[in-house]
């Protein structure tokens, strides 16, 4: 019940109630400005034309302006979106090719635990570093220990997935041998360390 409400909402939202009005103006103007005068006489419209021909006109005009209004907008956002996401690719390789041990090795436990979404502390510097890299994208789901300092869900973003090869990682090629995985396991951040031993514990 709850959804069809909010789809009613949706279906009645002023821009799209705008967008048809718009279009029926400028669709309704230009039949009755380019039709021809025996059709308009035909529908008793021929006079009304005649007498009101600078507000059809006008009214063409105004729907026409909202349209290219629209497509200059449309054009704007794309332009927009396109720089941001230049920005954050440039960020992302600056960030990338400076990876100081800590970040790299917090970038190296998604891949050593196999997991897509990691629960990492928020105030821990390297976190926060990679963060606003755009690399670490925030999922929510925070939780507040007195201790520990609060905790959130976090996954690498996808436009960082293409540039975090096991080269940048400095992991091994293939399956890391037993004495690979003890000197990566080593590498770990001190604050790594503890939340897999608390993840270890609540198991």
């Amino acid at each position: 019940m709850f959804k069809l409400k909010l789809d009613a909402v949706k279906v009645f939202s002023p821009k799209k109630i705008m967008f048809k009005l718009m279009l029926w103006l400028m669709v309704s103007c230009a039949v009755l400005l380019l039709s021809p005068p025996n059709i308009l006489a035909t529908i008793a419209l021929d006079q009304f034309i005649a007498e009101h021909a600078q507000f059809v006109g006008l009214g063409l005009i105004v729907s026409i302006a909202y349209f290219l209004s629209q497509l200059i907008n449309l054009g704007l956002d794309e332009s927009i979106r396109h720089l941001s996401d230049k920005r954050v690719i440039e960020t992302i390789e600056s960030k990338v090719n400076l990876l100081d041990p800590a970040e790299r090795a917090l970038l190296r436990e998604f891949f050593l635990q196999g997991a897509t979404i990691l629960t990492l502390p928020q105030n821990e510097t390297a976190v926060r570093s990679l963060v606003n890299a755009c690399i670490l994208e925030a999922l929510g789901n925070e939780r507040h220990y007195a201790i520990q300092g609060p905790t959130a869900d976090y996954k690498i973003a996808m436009k960082a997935r293409m540039y975090l090869n096991r080269d940048v990682l400095r992991l091994p090629a293939g399956e890391p041998s037993q004495e690979e995985m003890q000197s990566l396991i080593k590498a770990r951040p001190q604050f790594l360390n503890g939340l897999v031993q608390n993840r270890k514990h609540a198991a």
